[in-house]
């Protein structure tokens, strides 16, 4: 992976989702070994514009992986350097866990094909990254949310893409495995990847991640260091409620009133 310059840079990017703009104008960037968080209301635009970046959704504007335009890559190129990993599985089947991470090596035209020796390796060291070497032979669709979100990622990892797009993460997790993923994700920074990530939780993504993005109805309104963009202006501007900061960020409704306070 390079250790310098921009892995994913976004300039005016649009998005139109059945005639109605969902995404206006927006421009991101991130590096090597940096987590940038996504941040907004519900409906602001963040997971439609983690898919864009994916190559799930058409846009107008420019998205570059490095020094390549996104729509200029054939979609097994683009699939080597970006990985997706969704809130939720579709899968239904009863695949093991084992089966379902071997689903990200069909970039690499193995597993559906038959393993070669390459494609093990990457399926054993993505399970081992993901914590869920334990989980190899369970059924997947057996699994509880949060162990199904670390075999996603540890798909997403088979795939050796150095670009990671995760939406919404901890979501419905419980404390002990919001705070395993957010572990994980500490880990893949730290190992060069450059990770988009939607999130809810303004506390989750002070602690782990570099840089934020605030949305709110399809525009970026704030941008920079996450602790400059998860502060009391912002967030009272965009989500209506006050900022408190302690021993750790709680939030409470902003009074009808309008109080003086930040």
């Amino acid at each position: 992976m390079p250790e310098q310059g921009i892995a994913v840079r976004a300039e005016r990017v649009c998005v139109q989702l059945a005639g109605r703009p969902v995404l206006r104008e927006v421009e991101l960037q991130a590096k090597p070994g940096e987590v940038v968080a996504l941040l907004g209301p519900n409906g602001a635009g963040k997971s439609t514009l983690l898919k864009a970046i994916a190559g799930l959704l058409p846009y107008d504007g420019s998205i570059r992986l490095g020094h390549d335009e996104l729509v200029s890559l054939r979609t097994q190129e683009r699939a080597k350097r970006v990985a997706y990993v969704p809130q939720r599985s579709l899968l239904r089947s009863a695949l093991s866990v084992d089966e379902v991470v071997a689903l990200g090596r069909y970039v690499h035209a193995g597993a559906l094909g038959g393993r070669s020796a390459r494609d093990q390796d990457a399926i054993d060291r993505a399970l081992r990254t993901a914590h869920a070497d334990m989980l190899r032979n369970r059924i997947f669709t057996q699994l509880s949310v949060g162990e199904q979100q670390r075999v996603l990622i540890a798909r997403a990892l088979a795939s050796e893409a150095p670009i990671l797009l995760l939406d919404e993460p901890t979501a419905a997790l419980d404390v002990g495995e919001g705070l395993a993923v957010l572990q994980l994700i500490r880990k893949l920074r730290a190992r060069g990847h450059s990770l988009i990530i939607v999130l809810h939780d303004l506390a989750d993504a002070r602690s782990s991640t570099d840089r934020a993005y605030l949305l709110e109805a399809g525009r970026i309104v704030k941008a920079g260091p996450t602790p400059d963009v998860i502060s009391p202006k912002p967030i009272r501007d965009v989500y209506g409620v006050r900022m408190i900061e302690n021993a750790r960020i709680g939030f409470e409704m902003d009074s009808p009133e309008g109080d003086a306070g930040p």
